[in-house]
């Protein structure tokens, strides 16, 4: 699985790697990206694409959590920040996007946990040595019943390498050079050889280290996220908790306002509450 990741690339960098023909956001380095929140995705523009010129290789946000074209309501279909590689070309929530929205989310690494409760320590995993790669992905333009459009994102998983074995018996897919042309490549049909490229990379090309506990909130984004654990270096603790204000009537309860600056708050709220970390 992956539920949380990294992307410190300049945009420089990230444009000339995925040769992005059409920037729509600005990047920023990001050491803490995490479920429910816009992430970069690297596509193909189709027609009907809002700004962008057909057939040309573009940047632009998605929510992070797929949610499926046909879905009425988020509360009760949580979006799904994985999707298995195994299941997408003829599961129902998944095979429309396999054929005509697949995307590749650009990272430089990502996080994993192991053991449990306070003995739960964070890892950051990436390419030996770094380097930027990307994560197969599939996205999707969710309609809310107001009628207000929202890109959404899921990163691709497949069966755990050996590195990733002792975190979990899945991994994110991470793409090739050769195989970021292959996944973009709206002209492909081939299903069979789209889902070739879904494989676990070889984990004699990766490796692993401890990382701060400090990367288990997502308020926290610094560099020093990222940087490996100094041995005998003391444990970050979090502060203690305060108890939780209860949330007034009117921001849960407030009337629909159409302004796309209030509708992606209350879907981001519904994201956060329902966002699952891998698909049954």
């Amino acid at each position: 699985m992956c539920g949380r990741y990294t992307l410190s690339y300049t945009m420089e960098e990230i444009l000339e790697y995925f040769k992005i023909r059409q920037l729509l956001i600005p990047l920023e380095p990001r050491y803490n990206i995490a479920p429910s929140q816009l992430v970069p995705i690297v596509f193909t523009a189709q027609e009907g694409d809002e700004f962008a010129r057909p057939g040309k290789r573009t940047i632009h946000v998605a929510r992070w959590g797929f949610v499926p074209d046909w879905v009425k309501d988020i509360k009760k279909y949580p979006p799904m920040i994985n999707a298995r590689a195994e299941t997408i070309a003829e599961k129902n929530s998944y095979r429309h996007a396999f054929r005509r929205r697949r995307c590749v989310i650009p990272a430089d690494g990502f996080y994993e946990w192991l053991g449990s409760g306070k003995e739960r320590l964070p890892f950051r995993i990436g390419l030996k040595g770094g380097g930027l790669f990307g994560f197969a992905g599939l996205y999707e333009d969710w309609t809310s019943p107001d009628g207000s459009m929202m890109r959404t994102s899921a990163i691709i998983t497949v069966g755990a390498n050996r590195l990733m074995e002792p975190f979990h018996d899945r991994m994110p897919a991470i793409l090739s050079p050769d195989a970021v042309d292959i996944w973009l490549n709206n002209q492909e049909t081939d299903l069979v050889k789209l889902q070739n490229v879904l494989r676990s990379y070889p984990d004699k090309l990766m490796e692993c280290y401890r990382v701060s506990k400090r990367v288990n909130g997502t308020s926290f984004n610094d560099p020093a996220l990222s940087l490996p654990i100094a041995a005998g270096e003391p444990e970050w603790e979090p502060p203690p908790k305060e108890k939780p204000k209860a949330p007034k009537a009117e921001n849960i309860l407030r009337p629909v306002n159409k302004s796309r600056s209030a509708t992606d708050a209350r879907q981001l709220n519904l994201f956060q509450i329902n966002a699952m970390d891998d698909e049954d």
